[in-house]
């Protein structure tokens, strides 16, 4: 079955994204929540977020380079095995160091996870279905940022934060593991003939000089960077300013809620604005809505700032799946899939480190003017995105005709 086929893979991978995603989801508010409880302050904490993207920095090009003429599949379940693991191990783990260490383990599941799963999107999904598929495929990950949060908040106990924190991240490795019960009969077997092969290699800077990808790159950069310091960080702004654990894990969930909302209505508004607009126009508004955040404001106030904002964050992960996918040469889009997520996992050492250096000397609401930056940043060059996308390798040289409503 070619590409626009059948869609039942897509909502298996949903579901199984749902369940890898509140794994980790759960466990990093979880695991600065240990930190803390471990004694460390806030450099540590950001030290130990920015550990989850090291491992993944060395592994996204090789594993995009065998994705791109081989099976996507493999990938999903040793993931989410990672994840699991490392989860569960962090529950276990009685020093930082430790702690650290298998919070870069849960990093890797899942990047592995990740690479494998966009990989199979772009190429079973037909040019014109792309940024609706994306779109699906990321309210897996918005669910589970939706539940992981709340599943933290509800376990995590102030008066005994070392030994609930510490059940939270195992929980959470169990809870990850469901994901393999969705991955059966995921990826057709036409798709993988049609990439098989050894194939040229397309030297990494042809990938990074095409048009739209370092723009794509940064885009996807700005918002993961938003919605890691978010977890890692609110917890932290919540213990400066007295809110409870259990309210905060309702505010992350409420920002992943909105996301969640955003993508259903993606496709409309799309229609509407055209890709470029939506994106300059989400990305600033993000920044405002970020730099809103390290304001004293109410709970009331924050929770309506973190909706809109996670509606704003919504736009950025799909459409910069798809601005990639169609601006890199055909036959190494799983590399340049992969090399947008190195750009992430950049963003996500370089971030929190930079924010845990920002915390300790000015204050713990001050990382969100740094997200404020860096995505006004990318709203100007979200310009940069790909007019015309490049032909799929395997598709008809005939127009795909548009389907019908």
């Amino acid at each position: 079955m070619g590409p626009g086929g059948n869609r039942g893979w897509l909502l298996r991978l949903v579901i199984a994204f749902s369940f890898a995603q509140g794994a980790v989801s759960m466990a990093r508010p979880a695991v600065s929540y240990r930190a803390l409880a471990l004694g460390a302050d806030e450099r540590a904490v950001g030290v130990i977020a920015g550990v989850y993207a090291l491992l993944p920095l060395f592994a996204a090009v090789p594993l995009g380079r065998r994705t791109d003429h081989g099976r996507c599949a493999p990938l999903l379940p040793a993931g989410v095995v990672l994840i699991s693991g490392g989860c569960a191990l962090s529950g276990l783990a009685g020093s930082l160091g430790t702690m650290a260490l298998w919070s870069g383990v849960m990093g890797l599941g899942h990047l592995c996870f990740v690479i494998g799963a966009q990989s199979l999107v772009a190429r079973q999904s037909a040019p014109h279905e792309q940024d609706r598929n994306f779109g699906h495929f990321t309210i897996g990950a918005s669910l589970g940022q939706l539940l992981g949060p709340i599943a933290a908040g509800a376990v995590v106990d102030g008066s005994d934060m070392a030994r609930s924190s510490a059940l939270a991240l195992v929980a959470a490795g169990a809870g990850g593991a469901v994901a393999l019960t969705s991955l059966w009969r995921i990826e057709h077997r036409t798709a993988v003939k049609a990439s098989a092969g050894p194939g040229a290699r397309v030297p990494v800077g042809r990938i990074l000089r095409a048009r739209g990808v370092p723009a794509g790159m940064l885009v996807s950069l700005s918002v993961l960077s938003a919605t890691d310091i978010l977890t890692a960080y609110l917890p932290v702004v919540g213990e400066h300013r007295g809110i409870a654990p259990s309210v905060i894990g309702a505010l992350l969930s409420l920002r992943a809620a909105a996301t969640i909302a955003c993508r259903l209505v993606l496709t409309p508004l799309l229609r509407l604005l055209g890709r470029t607009a939506l994106l300059t126009t989400t990305c600033a508004l993000a920044a405002l809505l970020c730099a809103a955040v390290a304001l004293p404001l109410p709970v009331w106030a924050l929770a309506l700032v973190l909706a809109v904002l996670g509606f704003c964050l919504g736009v950025g992960q799909p459409l910069s799946m798809t601005t990639v996918v169609q601006a890199a040469p055909p036959e190494a889009r799983s590399t340049a899939l992969a090399l947008r997520l190195t750009g992430n996992r950049l963003g996500q050492v370089a971030a929190p480190a930079a924010a845990g250096l920002i915390a300790g000397t000015t204050g713990p609401a001050s990382p969100f003017l740094l997200l404020a930056t860096l995505l006004l940043t990318s709203s100007a060059t979200s310009l940069r995105a790909p007019r015309h996308p490049h032909p799929s390798p395997s598709s008809d040289p005939t127009p795909t005709p548009k389907p019908h409503h």
